[in-house]
Order: structure tokens, then sequence, then C-alpha cells
């Protein structure tokens, strides 16, 4: 049998485990990779795209941060598009398609290169714990690797069932084995494990569909990219099409809906409420008439195109059936039938603020363990996992994202705090401070922290700088140069349909009407003699403009953090008992018995403590902080 020895040991090479190994070897850990088959790295087992609002943050956090997910996605574009832009800065994200099949060759190739990072092929049966810490893993095989950190990233394939029409088996995503061993082996150590589901559309031949019946969906040319480190995205853009369900669609489901598992009762558990199956959305929403079909690449060398829209757990000839109903799909062939998949998950509340597990001392789980869906969400919870277990190893202090520093921050204080009744995704909406969340300022918000944690080089950590100085430096200009209402600028606004100058004002004062932008202002500076040349790089200007445009909103939310930091700073002692505070609510009690916020800002956004709650509890901490022991004055 063999034996050997890591720092950091990661099961699974999903999305959130490959972030986590490269975290956790980029910062200086021997880190083992242990997946059981090597050629699905970073499998995107559903869809061929990535971002969109919520997830497209995530995204750009994760450059920002030192991750691989923007890099490989921009390198594997097939199209690229900027999603809300007739809306404010705040929920504006891009959103991309994807060569599934590169992407997977690329992210190996990225995991190969790195020196610390040990890819090995095999099955993850037991996890070695002495002690209530981590020890190590035993293979299927028998062999046995010790670390000081175990990142569990397994997806869903603890336990996996595949449903298709009534027929169900053991199985996951990629025609994969599930994971039964170690599911048992987690609930042996006393996790708490439940059941949550999903589903995926078939995919078909292109040469099956008429193109000519469907709308056209572009990508737009100069959408920009993920990361921060690349330069332009060049790549052909490969369009999307658009079409819909019919009411012949919608009558064929609803004849056979008892072929349905979850209809005929096989499958018990709730799937995701954004992303439902087919079958599902035709019986919550009966007085529809269609629903929205588009018909994405899978892959530049492939024929095989993705349904989104369409995601069901019917039997293969009835997806057959109703698929012909859609227009441009009538002579539809399918490569690979759709399926529902059911599977374990362990609720997050069991874990601390840096994804490790509360019962086991150096064990961290990372992504859709957690209950969360999407490959973005995944790839947050890993690099955060790896961090952390990296951290673990030497000693030093957690990293931990506030929710007003970072999505990854909102996303991982909700799962320990709220935990999942259903799939996890993103969304703006989740996040109170989205303005200062931006997607286009992930990297003025956390590349200096992934500088300092060694996941962002020198040399693109000066590229940064440079970038942060010349915003700085645009802004002064802006403040600086002042117009005055003399009239040769007057007859200028006037031609341009302006209302005029009452009293002199900066450049940035004059930004802020809503009726001018970076571009317009541009071109009334040219025709003012004497005038400053401004900056002409998007990247500055698109920074610039939106900090001066919401400035003033901007710091109304940055003085609501500061108000709920004074919350963030009063800890909680690990041990405190709650059941002493007799004015403490009964549910608050159980809740935070149970959860352990670590200070009255996570104890204040558990459900079902209310202000009172907070309020007594604050009391009560600061009291007895005031307690001095016997014998000091």
């Amino acid at each position: 049998m063999r034996t050997e020895n890591y720092d950091v040991i990661v099961i699974g090479a999903g999305h959130a485990g490959c972030e986590a190994a490269l975290a956790a070897a980029r910062m200086g850990c021997q880190t083992l990779l242990l997946t059981t088959n090597l050629d699905h790295p970073a499998l995107m087992a559903c869809n061929p795209s990535l971002g969109g609002p919520g997830k497209g943050h995530l995204i750009k956090e994760i450059d920002a941060l030192g991750g691989a997910m923007g890099i490989n996605g921009d390198r594997n574009a097939l199209q690229m598009r900027r999603l809300n832009t007739s809306k404010g800065p705040a929920v504006q994200a891009l959103r991309a398609q994807v060569d599934k099949l590169a992407y997977q060759e690329g992210m190996k190739r990225i995991l190969e290169r790195e020196p610390l990072l040990y890819l090995r092929e095999g099955t993850a049966a037991d996890l070695l714990v002495e002690d209530d810490q981590i020890r190590g893993v035993i293979t299927r095989q028998g062999s046995r690797y010790h670390a000081k950190s175990v990142i569990l990233a397994a997806g869903v394939y603890l336990r996996s069932v595949i449903f298709v029409g009534l027929e169900h088996y053991p199985g996951g995503p990629g025609n994969q084995a599930p994971s039964s061993e170690l599911a048992e082996n987690l609930v042996s150590l006393g996790f708490e494990v439940d059941r949550l589901k999903t589903s995926t559309p078939p995919r078909v031949y292109k040469r099956s569909i008429n193109f000519e019946e469907l709308a056209l969906v572009e990508g737009d040319e100069n959408a920009g990219s993920f990361s921060f480190v690349t330069e332009k995205a060049n790549f052909k853009q490969i369009p999307c099409h658009l079409t819909y369900t019919t009411a012949e669609t919608h009558r064929l489901i609803l004849d056979n809906i008892d072929y349905a598992p979850l209809f005929k009762g096989l499958m018990r558990d709730k799937g995701p409420r954004y992303c439902p199956s087919i079958e599902d959305k035709v019986v919550r929403f009966i007085n529809r008439g269609r629903h929205p079909v588009f018909i994405e690449p899978e892959s530049a060398g492939s024929e095989e195109m993705y349904l989104q829209g369409i995601s069901t757990g019917l039997p293969e000839e009835l997806q057959v059936t109703f698929l012909r109903t859609i227009p441009g799909l009538e002579n539809v062939v399918i490569t690979r039938p759709a399926y529902a998949i059911e599977y374990d998950y362990f609720p997050p509340t069991q874990l601390k603020a840096t994804l490790e597990t509360i019962r086991v001392g150096g064990l961290f789980f990372a992504g859709q363990i957690n209950g969360t869906t999407g490959y973005e969400e995944a790839a947050a919870q890993g690099l955060i996992a790896g961090i952390n277990a990296a951290l673990h190893c030497r000693g030093e202090a957690p990293f931990i994202l506030r929710r007003d520093e970072a999505y990854i921050g909102v996303l991982i204080d909700d799962l320990i705090l709220k935990g999942v009744s259903e799939p996890y995704r993103m969304f703006t909406s989740r996040c109170e401070y989205r303005l200062l969340l931006r997607h286009d300022n992930a990297d003025l918000r956390l590349t200096e922290k992934g500088f300092r944690l060694g996941l962002i080089t020198k040399e693109r950590f000066e590229r940064f700088q440079e970038r942060k100085a010349s915003i700085e430096a645009e802004k002064k200009r802006l403040e600086s140069f002042r117009l005055l209402p003399n009239p040769q600028l007057q007859d200028v606004f006037g031609k341009k349909g302006l209302a005029p100058l009452s009293k002199p004002q900066s450049l940035a004062e004059l930004l802020k009407r809503p009726e001018l932008n970076y571009e317009k202002m541009q071109d009334i500076l040219q025709e003012v003699k004497g005038s400053l040349e401004l900056s002409r790089e998007d990247k500055i200007t698109s920074e610039v403009e939106i900090q001066v445009k919401y400035e003033g909103y901007i710091e109304k939310q940055q003085s609501h953090v500061k108000q709920m930091a004074r919350l963030e700073t009063k800890s909680i002692p690990s041990d405190f008992d709650y059941d002493q505070l007799v004015n403490l609510s009964t549910e608050a009690k159980q809740k935070l018995g149970k959860l352990r916020p670590q200070t009255l800002g996570q104890a204040s956004r558990v459900e079902g403590v209310t202000p009172a709650d907070i309020s007594y509890l604050a009391l009560h901490l600061e009291r007895s902080q005031n307690i001095l022991p016997p014998g000091r004055k």
C-alpha cells in the first residue's frame, strides 16, 4: 500500500477542487489533488457558460485573488456578452459561452504546470481522523495519504442517483461512479446530511436543427474579459439562438407528468428554484404560454448543442417527442438524453467562515457538497478553502472576507449562517452593498489581499498598482480642472443641447450630470481652447466615471458599512452559554447555540434572531467583559 505525506489534500477536481488545489500549492504547500478521473478536471457537467449577474461578480473576485477560472474562461470563450447594460453598474456583469472541452484541457494544463501540485487518480473512501483532527485520506485501493489539511470538494457524487423517467440507478455526471464510502464515513463522524436534486437538459446534433426558424443571439465585440491579465479577448464570436416552447409542448408534458420522477414521488428533494426543470415550470406556471429555450454550442470542435431552459427528468422517448414540438427542433436528434440527479450534501451551518468544519479540525468543505449550485459558486468556495487550508498548515490567522468586501463574503456568510433548503445560487439581490461590490472594481477591492497571500505575482501586482494610480490621477484631474461660464463654453453647451453653466464647475461636478458621459465630456473639451487632455483608456475612464457619478450613493453605503462594523468587531466566546440569558428568545438560544456565530454581526444575520435579542446579547457581553477577575482592581 502506498503511503505519502503532503501538507494539503484536495478530494475532487471539479471547479472547487481545482481552485482549492492551485491556491494551496501557490501558497507554498505540498498539495495532492485526488480525483476519480484525471480526464475530467473542471468538468462543465451542465451548461457551457460562465458568468452573469452575481456569478460574473464571483469570477472577477476569484481572478482578483489569483484564481484560474477567469483566465481559463477568457482563453476558451466562444462568445462574450455584457448583461444589464441598460441598468446601473452594480448589476452589470459579463456572461460567456465557453468551449467546455477546451476549458477542461486548459485547466488540466494549469494544474499540471504548478510545481507543488501533484495530480493523482484514485477514489477517496475514508478520512483519517484522530482526536477530532484530520490526519489524511485512505483510498478505495488502500493507499494512505497523510496531510495537515484536507479539502473535500466531492461535488454531486456523494451517494448520487441518476433518474431518467421511472428508471434510476447509482451514478454521477460524466457517467462517473458515485462515492458511497466517503458519504458514509462523514455520517459516521457525526456530520448532518441531507439530499438535494437538480437536472440537466438534453444535448442534440447541430445538423438536426433548423436555424432559419430561430432568433439570433450574438455576442458583444467590446464586452471585456473576466481576468485582469487578459489584454483583449481575441476570438471569433460564435452566435447562440433562441426559440420557445409551445402549447403543444406543455400539453405533452402535462399529459405525461406521472413519468417525471419528481411528480411520481421517486425524488423527494427540492431542486433549484431559479433553474427548475421544464416539467416543474409547466406545472408551476400553468398560465404561461411559452418558455424560452437558448441553443448554445458546447464546443467549437463538436456538433453537440446545449438546450438551456428545458432540463428534465422525463423518459428519453418523451424528451424526443416534446422537443419536436418546439420551432426549429422539429427533426431534432438527441446525442445525450437529459437526466435528473439526487445527491447528498452536508448543511453548511456545520462550517466556520473559513469553510473548515466545526466538528473536525483541518477538514474543509467546498462546492456543491455545501448545497450550492453553479461552477462559479463552487470555484469561489474552493479558493477560500484552499487559502485557509494553507494558512491552517502554517499556523497562521485565517482569511475571511466580509459581506462588504466581496460577493464571496456574502456567499459564505449566507451559507454558514442561514444554511440552504434548496441549491444556493448567487444573485446581485443577495448583496446589500452591491454598489460597492461591482464587477468592474473587483481588482481594486481584492488584488492587494491576493498579493499578500502569495497568489498574485509581483509583475501583475505592479500592473495593478499602475492602474490604481492612473484612476486616482484621472479623478484628481477632473476635480482640479474648472470650467468657467464664459460665452465660448456656453455656446458649445448650447450647440450640444446642454443646460448652460450657472457657476464655475469642476469636470468632476460636470460629469455627474445624467446626460453626460466621459465620451461626451471629451468632445466638449476638444472644442474649448486650452483644455486638458483626459485619458482615452477605457479601463481607466469607465471606472472613474462610475466613481464620480455614484459618489453620493457610494458614500451612503460606506457609512452603513462603518455602522455595521461595530457589531462585527464585538466577538462572542466560542463556548458562550446562551441558555443563561433569560431574556433571550427560545428560538434565538437554539439557533445561536447551534451555529455558534463568532461576532455580534454574524449573530444579527441568523434567521429568527431579532434586533431585541442582539441588543440584550450585546449588553450582556459588554457587562461580562467589564467584570474583572478576583484580586484585580
